[in-house]
């Protein structure tokens, strides 16, 4: 019997498990998934939850309920990785062999890499919502807050859902309208890019939203610290900004079990090919979701998109094949804008966002790149989508895992 090992039951490994138990099949393979959580979160939920929009049971759910039944679940912690002798090795002492390894440890945050954003005024004044615990205090911050100066920043890119800080700027503007004080928040919206996103069409109609929305940008800020006794953060030129209250996006970094294991980069992320999503130092193993270093976005779609493409090329793999150099960074992001509408994106590596229609070319029903009631009902039915398909590997019907030109409006 040969041994398939998936590191990470988060939303990449899990698709990976429900992909492969129905073509890699007992006797011939055992299929094993690590993780030492008890939960899966619906990580996009956690945008949602500071507003009161989503409550900690719409985003939590068990880890077994998605893990086919054939597929063996090891709750331990990975002490690390010795892939030249394609060993597992547990904090309990125990060690798998695998003949084939999946790497789907995620990202997380890293607030220690930023001088002071994990002083005092951690979770009191400054806050993150990338994590659950963040977004759960930021919730119980933002429900009794008067006002002031709030400020959404981006430490560095990349970053997890690279839209997501945005959306937090328009559903805090959204969130304090339907309170009646929004003239008395003021809201900036702090990145270290030359504009509001790292493409430059969708940049220019996100722009045009924060505007309209009365929000501030503050670009090209390289933070150095969070200076908690005058509430400011501070970029390496000297410029200042102010809060009352710091929403963060901190640094992001993959698993530190990457740095203990010898085979992550500067940011623990492991070099992958972005065509093939093969290791590019071990030909047995493969990466996807966050894990990886390919310049794709760090989304759920993504993986997704990662994750069809994947299975096939794990079966070449197995087969002695040649792999298929097929994923081209399709990327699809629902971007909440507040007042109950929201922009869709789709993109790759090579085209950015554009105006245009999806899934249908000139039907829709949902439109790219401009606001739409439609597309934030698609953005709140990704949830069902998420814990009902996505998970379970099932694909979606006229979304293709590489992206499709038709109904896009290319000048």
């Amino acid at each position: 019997m040969k041994n398939l090992v998936i590191l990470g039951a988060g939303t990449a490994g899990t698709m990976m498990a429900n992909h492969l138990h129905n073509e890699l099949k007992q006797p011939d393979w055992q299929i094993t998934i690590i993780d030492e959580r008890e939960e899966h979160h619906y990580q996009p939920g956690y945008l949602f939850l500071p507003f009161d929009i989503y409550t900690p049971e719409d985003i939590i759910k068990t880890i077994e309920e998605f893990i086919p039944k054939d597929v063996t679940l090891v709750k331990k912690k990975i002490d690390r990785i010795v892939p030249k002798e394609n060993r597992i090795e547990l904090a309990n002492g125990t060690a798998l062999n695998y003949d084939v390894l999946i790497v789907a440890t995620g990202a997380k945050i890293a607030p220690e890499e930023t001088e002071g954003m994990q002083g005092k005024e951690w979770q009191k004044s400054v806050f993150d919502f990338y994590t659950f615990e963040g977004a759960l205090a930021l919730r119980n911050k933002l429900r009794d807050w008067q006002g002031g100066k709030l400020v959404v920043h981006i430490t560095e890119m990349p970053i997890k859902c690279p839209v997501a800080p945005l959306e937090f700027a328009f559903l805090a503007d959204s969130f304090f309208k339907h309170k009646h004080m929004r003239d008395k928040v003021e809201i900036t919206y702090v990145t270290p890019l030359s504009g509001a996103f790292t493409k430059p069409k969708a940049t220019e109609a996100l722009e045009h939203l924060l505007h309209e929305k009365n929000i501030h940008i503050e670009s090209d800020f390289a933070i150095e610290q969070v200076d908690n006794e005058s509430k400011t953060i501070i970029d390496y030129g000297g410029r200042e900004i102010p809060f009352d209250i710091l929403v963060t996006v901190p640094t992001n970094k993959g698993d530190a079990l990457m740095e203990r294991s010898g085979m992550g980069d500067d940011l623990n992320y492991v070099p992958t090919n972005k065509a093939t999503l093969q290791s590019l130092n071990y030909e047995n193993v493969f990466v996807l979701g966050d894990a990886s270093n390919i310049p794709a976005s760090k989304a759920g779609s993504v993986a997704h998109f990662e994750a069809e493409i994947l299975t096939e090329n794990i079966l070449r793999y197995v087969n002695n094949e040649p792999l298929k150099e097929e994923f081209d960074g399709h990327a699809n992001c629902f971007i909440e804008t507040g007042g109950g509408k929201a922009l869709l994106i789709d993109f790759n590596y090579t085209h950015e966002p554009v105006e245009g229609t999806f899934p249908f070319a000139g039907i829709g029903p949902l439109r790219l790149l401009k606001e739409s009631r439609m597309n934030h009902m698609g953005k709140l039915a990704f949830r069902w989508i998420y814990w009902n398909v996505l998970l379970k590997g099932t694909h979606i019907p006229f979304v293709s895992a590489t992206m499709s030109e038709s109904g896009k409006h290319y000048a």
